[in-house]
């Protein structure tokens, strides 16, 4: 039997979840999803330009966690652009930072958490 995963640490909810092709009539394309802690991970390595280990201390993950859930991340992204494929944000294991700390360190208000998908 596996581990449950551990939930990871985000900043915030997305203020936009759904982005597709401009022109194409939403039911003609097909969708990818990008969980939630795939755009944190995106966002922390990508838009904040932090080193792989202060992002998995940030998200209260181990480092080699980190790397997996960025590169599914990109590899999510990089399909949907360059495949037309609309691109749905949602779902994943996480909680919200906040003001509960954890054992780990990373503090939590435990608003919630999205299960992911079965892989």
């Amino acid at each position: 039997m596996a581990r449950p995963p551990k939930c990871r640490a985000v900043s915030a909810l997305p203020n936009v979840t759904y982005y597709k092709p401009a022109g194409i009539p939403l039911r003609l394309i097909k969708e990818v999803v990008l969980p939630v802690e795939g755009l944190e991970a995106l966002r922390l390595k990508d838009v904040e330009g932090l080193e792989q280990t202060e992002c998995s201390i940030r998200m209260g993950i181990s480092r080699p966690t980190f790397q997996r859930v960025l590169y599914r991340a990109r590899k999510t992204v990089a399909e949907a652009l360059t495949s037309g494929m609309a691109l749905k944000i949602e779902g994943g294991v996480f909680v919200l930072s906040g003001s509960q700390p954890q054992e780990n360190g990373v503090e939590t208000e435990t608003v919630g958490t999205q299960e992911k998908d079965a892989e």
